[in-house]
């Protein structure tokens, strides 16, 4: 991977279909806590969903199953499965150099499961997979990003001794890892990107101050990185205000350096297992509200505070040049849902 690498955060003009005259095909079964990325070769841009839980929401209904939606006709295709004796939830995937990167996630079973350190690269062209250098330390519902189209960063998430603050960083050129100044607190379930310099995170939940019940409290502190310039592994955090609405666990989040925003979308304001019940013991709903940080004036945009359809649950969202991609979730009631959703980047007209 000597070569330069590419990674489209926001899809060249009149290639993609996912407008409000024409939705996209839903994908073949319904998923949640899923990866996606996007990714474009030779001129061909596509979107990705990569594993995650099925409509039963049961330990043994997490798929290995992965799907592509063609950018130019919105429907969606089933492609080789990620390799492994089982499929995973809050797996973390990113596209570059031509190829999907997927990090980690957790392995479900009867009664428990684990984070694992997997790290797999999917080549569009021969549909098929590779093995990567695996993780230092194993960890799911992590916020992932690309810096200098080299290096990826892993925050956070959840490793099986629990929340974790320290950044993982893997470059791609040489297939090594190495690690970056730790976050300020260790959390999972945040959510987040990394556009240009900068790494913006919300949110998550984190062990709870009483130790005691509910084992996981959700956190509403926000976060802005800065990398230092000269030393990739070297982060200044910032902390900021709080972030329009009140969902801090699982929101779909995603960057566009064109745009020099961060998106969010969904999510809940109660953290929850895998199932959609919350530690609490409370059934967790998603959030309406659908907002953006504003790297250029550092403030918070509120585009949508009553999003049609909304849904949490989610490893990330897709800048487009159309608007938001959000792939799967769940919906009111903790359903898990087989929809694509394309959102407004521009504020909704009071």
């Amino acid at each position: 991977m000597k070569r330069r690498l590419s990674v489209v955060l926001v899809i060249a003009a009149g290639i993609l279909v996912l407008a409000a005259d024409s939705a996209p095909d839903p994908l073949p079964e319904a998923v949640s806590n899923n990866a996606v990325a996007m990714l474009k070769v030779h001129g061909d841009v596509s979107l990705y969903s990569l594993m995650g839980l099925g409509a039963k929401k049961t330990w043994d209904s997490v798929t290995s199953d992965a799907y592509s939606i063609d950018a130019s006709s919105g429907k969606a295709y089933t492609i080789h499965a990620v390799p492994g004796t089982a499929g995973r939830i809050g797996a973390m995937a990113i596209g570059a150099s031509d190829y999907l990167f997927l990090f980690g996630g957790y392995v479900l079973y009867k009664g428990g499961g684990m984070a694992v350190t997997d790290v797999g690269i999917y080549s569009p062209q021969g549909d098929r997979w590779l093995r990567g250098t695996d993780m230092p330390t194993g960890v799911g519902d992590a916020v992932i990003g690309l810096y200098r189209d080299r290096y990826i960063y892993i925050l956070g998430g959840r490793s099986n001794s629990g929340p974790a603050a320290n950044v993982q960083i893997y470059d791609l050129e040489k297939g090594r890892w190495s690690e970056a100044t730790h976050m300020p607190s260790p959390v999972f379930g945040h959510a987040g990107a990394l556009v240009g310099d900068s790494i913006v995170y919300i949110g998550g939940a984190q062990a709870n101050p009483a130790g005691d019940s509910p084992r996981f409290v959700a956190t509403t502190e926000c976060w802005r990185g800065k990398i230092d310039h000269h030393d990739y592994r070297k982060i200044t955090w910032t902390k900021l205000p709080a972030h329009p609405g009140t969902a801090q666990f699982r929101v779909a989040a995603g960057g566009s350096e064109k745009d020099e925003m961060i998106y969010f979308s969904g999510g809940s304001d109660n953290p929850y297992d895998f199932g959609g019940t919350g530690y609490d013991g409370k059934p967790a709903e998603p959030s309406p509200v659908t907002f953006a940080f504003n790297l250029h004036s550092g403030k918070w945009e509120t585009l949508d505070e009553s999003t049609p359809n909304p849904t949490m649950d989610h490893r990330g969202l897709l800048v487009t040049k159309e608007g938001l991609v959000i792939i799967g979730g769940m919906e009111k009631g903790q359903a898990v849902t087989a929809k694509i959703e394309l959102l407004s980047k521009q504020p909704k007209a009071k």
